[in-house]
């Protein structure tokens, strides 16, 4: 089994926890006699910073230009630091990779933390796709775009305010990776303490105002209103068992252990699964019942991930139960701020999609066929995303330099965290083609979820959009997951506003000559720029572009 704590490994005696103390020497020395924490070279110290790295005050230990580095001092500790160094690859820390797939070491140790990740993200689309099928199965369009209005609502005031789990997973695999365990339970209690008061206020403003909060994707009086309340109202006490979901997967990812959350989620979402049809009709309860089989899953898997982490000691409850120093707050607060306006900005798209939407018609047939175009998205976009989320978590851990103090073999640091994230880029392109592909062969078996004819024929055009897209989500996702994980935060929100600015503009004529399609042609502008925003980061001012690493 992976040790999670440095200090606890080793011969299976219990040590104190680890401390760290600044020597005269400028040598950071540790209370653990297996690792020693040594500051860069004055060499190093003393290198130019890239352009980019003014926008990465939150994690300076990761983009700054003093880069830690590691030296185990036995093999007995080489051997168990390895859940460390998981994403460093057997080359020298300098030397330069293919950026296609060779399945080789690197692609084998990104497969090892991807997959787990990749099942895990797309537990919770699949569970959607059911949802839906459910509530189709109610054979009233009204129903479909009711559910579908109040979920979307729910999900953009939901991510608005979840900027944390992000943060968290960057900073949770610098503090593994350094072996650090304070440092670790600090980031993670501090998140789930902010998240705390931040998921209060969310669930009260959502319980005291859902018809104002509704207005948003609805018009004042819709037919769809009459389904989208109850929904939403039960979905509001979902809140804080999401948000402690969300944070206990970023925590466990940032260990780089992506099996337990796949256990965790795979087990809720069964729950949800089953229950839905349950409640929907053998209790008769309709919409409001999917809404009550969604809430227990929830509050099923944030027991889960909280139990979890109290007993892998992950968090503390002497942590828990104080409010925390704004030291050791700023990290977070800054990432999260810079990751707000990321946010807002996606949500506001996606709001101003589900308004058009809604606003095309009456019936609710544009709104349905635009719910199953969505699941085509989801679908198939979820394993790209799930790439996003092994990116933000594996570049931050190899950025920090290890030596071996046995063999002398250097691995980790800036070139190899470039040779990981092209490895990441191609696998992204590859798969978009793929899905893209299985994706538009799969039309005809997706589009039989709906047994209404008219929502069918409305959502052919843009499945067949969503499915191209796939291409070009394959780089976008990957390559804003290497911003975060960076730590490039303002660039990556700044990247996305310019975006949302795009589709805003886009929305606001597109649909009015195409209907439908021309909300999905806005979302094609939409990821257009934001591809553009990676390119600019990966090639001209990013921490790992070229001119970056020459500079270095």
């Amino acid at each position: 089994s992976s040790c999670h704590d440095i200090a606890k490994c080793g011969g299976g005696r219990r040590r104190s926890p680890t401390t760290w103390k600044l020597g005269k020497d400028n040598t950071i020395h540790s209370s653990v006699p297996s690792l020693l924490l040594a500051s860069a070279s004055s060499s190093e110290s003393s290198e130019p910073e890239s352009e980019a790295s003014t926008d990465n005050d939150t994690i300076n230990a990761v983009n700054n230009d003093k880069e830690t580095t590691i030296l185990n001092t036995s093999s007995s500790s080489h051997s168990n630091a390895k859940t460390t160094d998981a994403t460093s690859n057997n080359n020298s820390a300098g030397e330069v990779l293919s950026i296609w797939p060779q399945m080789d070491e690197l692609d084998k140790r990104m497969m090892k933390i991807a997959l787990p990740c990749i099942a895990n993200f797309a537990i919770n689309p699949l569970v959607g796709a059911v949802d839906l099928f459910w509530v189709n199965r109610m054979g009233n369009a009204l129903a479909v775009a009711g559910q579908s209005a109040a979920n979307q609502v729910f999900s953009s005031a939901f991510w608005i305010v979840s900027v944390l789990p992000s943060v968290t997973a960057t900073l949770v695999s610098k503090a593994n990776a350094s072996g650090d365990q304070e440092e670790l339970q600090d980031a993670v209690s501090q998140a789930l303490v902010v998240g705390l008061g931040i998921s209060l206020v969310g669930s009260a403003l959502m319980l005291r105002f859902p018809e104002q909060i509704l207005s948003s994707v609805l018009k004042d009086g819709a037919p769809a209103l009459q389904y989208a309340k109850p929904y939403l109202y039960i979905r509001a006490f979902a809140f804080l068992p999401s948000l402690i979901s969300l944070i206990g997967f970023s925590a466990f990812r940032g260990t780089l252990d992506t099996s337990t959350p796949l256990k965790i989620s795979a087990a809720s979402n069964l729950f949800n699964a089953v229950l839905d049809p349950i409640l929907m009709f053998t209790f008769a309860m309709g919409v409001p019942g999917a809404a009550l089989a969604t809430l227990g899953a929830e509050i099923i898997s944030a027991c889960s991930f909280f139990y979890l982490m109290l007993r892998r000691k992950m968090i503390r409850w002497s942590k828990l139960l104080r409010l925390p120093s704004w030291d050791k707050l700023k990290p977070l607060l800054q990432g999260g701020a810079a990751l707000q306006l990321r946010n807002v900005a996606l949500n506001l798209t996606f709001l101003a999609v589900a308004r058009v939407t809604q606003s095309l018609d009456d019936t609710g047939v544009a709104a349905a066929a635009h719910a199953l175009a969505i699941q085509v998205f989801q679908v198939g976009g979820i394993v790209l995303l799930a790439l996003s989320v092994v990116a933000q978590t594996v570049v931050p851990n190899e950025l920090i330099e290890k030596v071996d103090a046995t063999t002398g073999k250097r691995t980790g640091g800036k070139r190899a965290a470039k040779n990981v994230v092209n490895r990441l880029m191609s696998w992204g392109f590859l798969l978009g083609v793929f899905l893209g592909g299985l994706q538009m062969l799969m039309l005809p078996l997706l589009q039989k979820s709906s047994p209404l004819e008219e929502v069918r024929q409305a959502a052919v055009i843009p499945s067949i959009l969503a499915s191209i897209y796939q291409i070009m989500n394959g780089l976008v996702f990957i390559g804003e997951g290497v911003m975060v994980g960076c730590g490039n935060f303002f660039q990556l929100s700044l990247s996305t506003v310019i975006a949302t600015i795009a589709a805003l503009v886009s929305l606001n004529t597109l649909p009015k000559m195409f209907g439908l399609t021309g909300v999905w042609l806005s979302f094609g502008v939409f990821n257009s720029f934001r591809l553009a925003g990676v390119w600019l980061h990966q090639t001209r001012n990013g921490p790992l572009s070229e001119k970056a690493l020459a500079q270095a």
